[in-house]
């Protein structure tokens, strides 16, 4: 384990240094997704993959772990969105700019910003993830999605702006669960108190934990409002996960479980 985050440290540092030549890498994603890849072998993880994820797209995600970061990683060229900073802590800031991480400031004043970043990323080729629960839970329900980022992928008409583009960018929903009976699995949720090496520490003691990730079809979000979108995605997701079981009901999340999950989305 230490082994490959040395690894992926020593990456980080070669792409850094080529990008400031002005020279990025062409095979950062690969490398990327291999680096996921390894880790979710390493952590002797079952994963299961219905669907694909959609190209040019964003994808809205319910959120267990900081498991969800390899999981995801590893199925394709997708990044993700994190807090600004996050990209100036130790080794961790690096290995996720590294992975194409798109850094996100904090603040109202900010937000058209982040938005625009998000939409150019998208149309030069990208596929972002967004947990839009904005914390995670333990997995027996997915808590009302927050509607904001979700500005990404409404047509310009829709946003009352000037500019407007031929089409938006794809909305993909993904459903994530652990587990591999009617009760999610125990050990994968990183809620509450828990701390990452704690939670790192029980993974490898219980090998095998079961993942399974389902693409779902993309929804076509023009002229739909910001909370609808949020809405159709959460559906979409809750569909999956309680097929056969009902969703339990929501409940808030902490200001705890918010700062952790925070610190856990580089």
């Amino acid at each position: 384990m230490i082994e490959h985050l040395l690894t992926g440290a020593l990456i980080s540092l070669v792409v850094t240094a080529r990008c400031r030549l002005g020279r990025p890498p062409v095979w950062r994603p690969r490398v990327v997704r291999w680096w996921h890849g390894r880790l979710c072998r390493i952590l002797a993880l079952d994963i299961q993959v219905s669907g694909q994820a959609a190209e040019r797209a964003l994808l809205v995600a319910n959120h267990i772990s900081w498991l969800d970061i390899p999981v995801l990683g590893a199925q394709g060229p997708i990044g993700f969105l994190s807090k600004a900073e996050v990209r100036r802590w130790p080794m961790i800031g690096g290995m996720a700019a590294m992975a194409g991480t798109l850094f996100i400031e904090r603040g109202a004043n900010r937000f058209a910003e982040a938005i625009a970043s998000v939409r150019a990323r998208i149309r030069n080729g990208a596929t972002l993830v967004i947990f839009a629960e904005g914390t995670t839970s333990d997995g027996t329900q997915v808590l009302r999605f927050l509607p904001r980022l979700f500005a990404v992928v409404q047509d310009q008409d829709s946003v009352d702006t000037a500019s407007a583009e031929p089409e938006p960018p794809q909305l993909q929903p993904v459903a994530l669960r652990y587990g591999r009976d009617i009760q999610p699995d125990p050990v994968a949720p990183f809620i509450n108190d828990d701390t990452l090496v704690r939670h790192l520490w029980r993974v490898l003691k219980n090998p095998g934990i079961a993942v399974q990730v389902s693409f779902l079809p993309t929804i076509d979000p023009r002229g739909q409002p910001r909370r609808a979108l949020a809405d159709h995605a959460r559906t979409a997701i809750l569909a999956v996960l309680h097929h056969d079981n009902p969703p339990l009901p929501e409940r808030p999340p902490s200001d705890l479980a918010m700062s952790l999950s925070r610190s856990c989305k580089a």
